[in-house]
């Protein structure tokens, strides 16, 4: 049994990877974070603790380590550039740092962004690892710093680090921050009555390379059994959407006329127009293939919102 440690366990992409690799491998699955899992082995550390973190690693003794915790809400990292940027580049130089102290020799998979593309010209889409980095928001730049760190580990540690690159991923179980989930909410809401037959929305026109996070999680378990230390892999479908495209198809989905609505507060002060990722070199590599449709994964979002909508509800009465 192979012994992992995982950061950001928890998250959306996290609990996805936990039930990705529970079904398909054999592996001793552990987590590090702030609190308990009640279904997972969990050491307790806070990553901007070095202290927490070291005695964490120096306790598991992972021969593989997975690194998802993150701040990864584009507009937080523009209230608080600050607590975005220790979170994210502190917290991995802190385990990194705690994998050098355990003297351990663990494969490392850090989990970067396709944000670190950021403003992404025309004649770089489809965009692949050589696309230069214009990173647009201080979240961006944190993924950048993150990437960048890795890489320097590699050069100068030796660690045996991988990089991945993952574009838009959606899929049941995420916070009604993004996108997709934020329509889902909000059309499960007025289905039950909770709210005006009325969806508030940001930029529809910015066109996205949307993939089924659990698609995004099986190529982070392949870059685990087939990457290379060293490497950068973009993970992606290929295929840019227009945001417009993605409440559409929800709206078709729903079970009540809806209209839309502008929201100011849902514009970013930098939008990039459209992004498409060349994931063809992992492809390559790995043999990852998409399984989900984007119908399919909408669907399964949306019918996530209306179990939590009703859940909710029925709470409150």
């Amino acid at each position: 049994m192979t012994r992992t440690l995982i950061t950001g366990a928890s998250g959306f992409a996290g609990r996805h990877l936990v039930a990705h690799l529970r079904a398909t491998t054999d592996w001793e699955l552990c987590a590090l974070g702030r609190s308990s899992q009640p279904d997972l082995n969990t050491v307790s550390a806070d990553l901007l603790d070095r202290a927490a973190v070291d005695q964490a690693v120096a306790q598991v003794q992972p021969e593989i380590v997975v690194h998802l915790a993150a701040q990864s809400f584009v507009p937080t990292s523009f209230e608080d550039p600050a607590d975005t940027f220790n979170t994210n580049v502190i917290g991995q130089l802190h385990l990194l740092q705690a994998i050098a102290a355990a003297k351990i020799d663990p494969l490392v998979l850090v989990i970067s962004s396709n944000e670190v593309y950021g403003m992404v010209l025309p004649n770089d889409i489809p965009v692949n690892e050589k696309t230069p980095l214009r990173p647009a928001s201080p979240y961006a730049v944190s993924k950048a710093a993150q990437d960048l760190l890795a890489g320097q580990w590699f050069y100068s540690h030796k660690l045996r680090v991988i990089r991945v690159r993952p574009f838009n991923h959606i899929g049941p179980g995420q916070k009604a921050q993004f996108a997709a989930p934020a329509f889902a909410r909000q059309i499960a809401r007025i289905e039950l009555g909770l709210q005006p037959p009325v969806v508030q929305v940001g930029n529809l026109d910015a066109q996205r390379d949307f993939t089924d996070v659990r698609d995004i999680v099986s190529a982070y378990h392949l870059a685990l059994v087939h990457g290379e230390p060293g490497a950068i892999y973009n993970v992606g479908s290929g295929e840019p959407i227009a945001v417009r495209t993605i409440l559409e198809t929800l709206i078709n989905l729903s079970t009540v006329p809806i209209t839309i609505e502008p929201d100011p507060a849902r514009m970013r002060p930098a939008d990039v127009p459209t992004v498409a990722c060349d994931s063809s070199y992992f492809q390559t590599r790995t043999g990852w293939r998409r399984q989900y449709s984007l119908d399919q994964t909408l669907r399964d979002v949306l019918e996530d919102w209306r179990s939590r909508v009703q859940a909710e509800a029925n709470h409150s009465y």
